[in-house]
Protein backbone atom coordinates (compact mmCIF):
# COMPACT_ATOMS: atom_id res chain seq x y z
CA UNK A 1 0.00 0.00 0.00
CA UNK A 2 1.42 3.35 -1.04
CA UNK A 3 0.31 6.60 0.56
CA UNK A 4 0.40 10.02 -1.08
CA UNK A 5 1.23 12.92 1.23
CA UNK A 6 0.08 16.25 -0.21
CA UNK A 7 1.67 19.31 1.38
CA UNK A 8 -0.28 22.56 1.49
CA UNK A 9 1.46 24.41 4.31
CA UNK A 10 -0.16 25.44 7.55
CA UNK A 11 1.53 25.62 10.92
CA UNK A 12 3.26 22.28 10.23
CA UNK A 13 5.86 23.95 8.06
CA UNK A 14 6.10 27.43 9.55
CA UNK A 15 9.33 28.73 11.06
CA UNK A 16 10.16 31.70 13.22
CA UNK A 17 11.63 34.59 11.27
CA UNK A 18 14.17 36.15 13.62
CA UNK A 19 14.34 39.38 11.64
CA UNK A 20 10.62 40.18 11.47
CA UNK A 21 9.52 38.22 14.55
CA UNK A 22 6.80 36.50 12.54
CA UNK A 23 6.08 32.99 11.38
CA UNK A 24 6.92 32.28 7.75
CA UNK A 25 7.58 29.44 5.33
CA UNK A 26 10.99 28.36 4.04
CA UNK A 27 10.77 24.67 3.17
CA UNK A 28 8.76 21.67 4.23
CA UNK A 29 9.87 19.52 7.16
CA UNK A 30 8.05 16.43 5.92
CA UNK A 31 11.06 14.30 5.01
CA UNK A 32 12.70 15.06 8.35
CA UNK A 33 9.46 14.27 10.22
CA UNK A 34 9.09 10.90 8.49
CA UNK A 35 12.72 10.06 9.27
CA UNK A 36 12.42 11.14 12.91
CA UNK A 37 9.27 9.05 13.27
CA UNK A 38 11.12 6.10 11.68
CA UNK A 39 8.30 5.77 9.16
CA UNK A 40 8.54 2.52 7.19
CA UNK A 41 5.52 3.15 4.96
CA UNK A 42 5.77 3.62 1.23
CA UNK A 43 4.98 7.33 0.94
CA UNK A 44 5.13 9.67 -2.02
CA UNK A 45 5.48 13.29 -0.94
CA UNK A 46 3.96 15.88 -3.25
CA UNK A 47 4.40 19.54 -2.32
CA UNK A 48 1.52 21.65 -3.66
CA UNK A 49 1.97 24.94 -1.85
CA UNK A 50 3.19 26.41 1.41
CA UNK A 51 0.38 28.68 2.55
CA UNK A 52 -1.33 29.66 5.74
CA UNK A 53 -4.79 28.13 5.44
CA UNK A 54 -6.38 31.57 5.85
CA UNK A 55 -4.71 32.50 2.55
CA UNK A 56 -6.19 29.54 0.65
CA UNK A 57 -8.48 30.60 -2.16
CA UNK A 58 -10.93 28.60 -4.26
CA UNK A 59 -8.26 27.98 -6.90
CA UNK A 60 -5.97 26.44 -4.25
CA UNK A 61 -8.75 24.11 -3.10
CA UNK A 62 -9.42 23.19 -6.72
CA UNK A 63 -5.73 22.27 -7.06
CA UNK A 64 -5.94 20.09 -3.95
CA UNK A 65 -9.09 18.39 -5.27
CA UNK A 66 -7.46 17.85 -8.66
CA UNK A 67 -4.35 16.25 -7.12
CA UNK A 68 -6.49 14.00 -4.92
CA UNK A 69 -8.49 12.89 -7.96
CA UNK A 70 -5.43 12.28 -10.12
CA UNK A 71 -3.21 10.66 -7.49
CA UNK A 72 -2.57 7.02 -8.33
CA UNK A 73 -2.82 6.19 -4.63
CA UNK A 74 -6.18 5.44 -3.00
CA UNK A 75 -4.91 6.66 0.37
CA UNK A 76 -3.92 10.30 0.82
CA UNK A 77 -2.76 12.38 3.77
CA UNK A 78 -2.94 16.16 3.40
CA UNK A 79 -1.05 18.55 5.66
CA UNK A 80 -3.16 21.66 6.07
CA UNK A 81 -3.57 24.68 8.29
CA UNK A 82 -6.15 24.17 11.01
CA UNK A 83 -8.12 27.39 10.49
CA UNK A 84 -9.79 26.30 7.24
CA UNK A 85 -9.15 22.55 7.35
CA UNK A 86 -12.86 21.71 7.73
CA UNK A 87 -13.76 23.87 4.72
CA UNK A 88 -11.19 22.14 2.53
CA UNK A 89 -12.29 18.70 3.77
CA UNK A 90 -15.88 19.59 2.84
CA UNK A 91 -14.88 20.60 -0.69
CA UNK A 92 -12.83 17.44 -1.16
CA UNK A 93 -15.71 15.27 0.06
CA UNK A 94 -18.05 16.90 -2.48
CA UNK A 95 -15.67 16.20 -5.36
CA UNK A 96 -13.60 13.07 -4.67
CA UNK A 97 -14.93 9.60 -3.99
CA UNK A 98 -13.57 6.09 -3.55
CA UNK A 99 -10.40 7.29 -1.81
CA UNK A 100 -9.43 7.51 1.84
CA UNK A 101 -8.27 11.06 2.52
CA UNK A 102 -7.08 12.30 5.92
CA UNK A 103 -6.27 15.96 6.58
CA UNK A 104 -4.03 16.82 9.50
CA UNK A 105 -2.20 19.82 10.87
CA UNK A 106 -0.48 21.29 13.88
CA UNK A 107 -1.24 24.00 16.40
CA UNK A 108 2.49 24.61 17.02
CA UNK A 109 5.12 24.68 14.24
CA UNK A 110 7.25 21.55 13.95
CA UNK A 111 10.39 23.71 14.00
CA UNK A 112 9.59 24.80 17.58
CA UNK A 113 10.41 21.32 18.89
CA UNK A 114 7.31 21.08 21.10
CA UNK A 115 4.92 20.67 18.20
CA UNK A 116 1.94 18.36 18.07
CA UNK A 117 2.68 17.96 14.35
CA UNK A 118 4.76 14.78 14.55
CA UNK A 119 2.08 13.01 16.60
CA UNK A 120 -0.69 14.25 14.31
CA UNK A 121 1.20 13.10 11.23
CA UNK A 122 1.74 9.64 12.73
CA UNK A 123 -1.93 9.43 13.65
CA UNK A 124 -3.00 10.48 10.16
CA UNK A 125 -0.72 7.90 8.55
CA UNK A 126 -2.21 5.22 10.78
CA UNK A 127 -5.81 6.28 10.21
CA UNK A 128 -5.42 6.49 6.42
CA UNK A 129 -4.41 2.81 6.40
CA UNK A 130 -7.41 1.50 8.36
CA UNK A 131 -10.35 3.79 7.58
CA UNK A 132 -12.65 3.15 4.65
CA UNK A 133 -13.11 5.50 1.70
CA UNK A 134 -14.11 8.99 2.79
CA UNK A 135 -12.68 12.27 4.01
CA UNK A 136 -11.48 12.66 7.59
CA UNK A 137 -9.61 15.03 9.86
CA UNK A 138 -7.01 13.60 12.26
CA UNK A 139 -5.88 15.72 15.18
CA UNK A 140 -4.58 14.84 18.65
CA UNK A 141 -5.00 11.09 18.25
CA UNK A 142 -8.62 11.27 17.13
CA UNK A 143 -10.23 11.15 13.72
CA UNK A 144 -13.41 12.90 12.67
CA UNK A 145 -15.67 12.61 9.65
CA UNK A 146 -15.48 15.72 7.49
CA UNK A 147 -19.15 16.59 8.12
CA UNK A 148 -19.12 16.17 11.90
CA UNK A 149 -16.13 18.14 13.13
CA UNK A 150 -15.43 21.65 14.33
CA UNK A 151 -12.33 23.46 15.53
CA UNK A 152 -12.94 24.67 19.07
CA UNK A 153 -10.90 27.85 19.01
CA UNK A 154 -11.27 28.43 22.75
CA UNK A 155 -9.75 25.06 23.64
CA UNK A 156 -7.44 24.82 20.63
CA UNK A 157 -8.73 21.35 19.68
CA UNK A 158 -10.94 19.66 17.13
CA UNK A 159 -14.07 17.96 18.39
CA UNK A 160 -17.21 16.29 17.19
CA UNK A 161 -19.72 18.89 16.06
CA UNK A 162 -22.59 17.27 17.99
CA UNK A 163 -20.61 16.87 21.23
Amino acid sequence: MSICILLTGGTFDKEYNEITGSLAFKNTHMKEMLELGRCRLACRIEPLMLLDSQELQDEHREMIIDRCSKAPEDRIVITHGTDTMVRTATEIAKNVSMKTIVLTGAMIPYAFGSSDGLFNLGSALSFVQVLGPGVYIAMNGEYFHWNNVVKNREKGIFETRNA
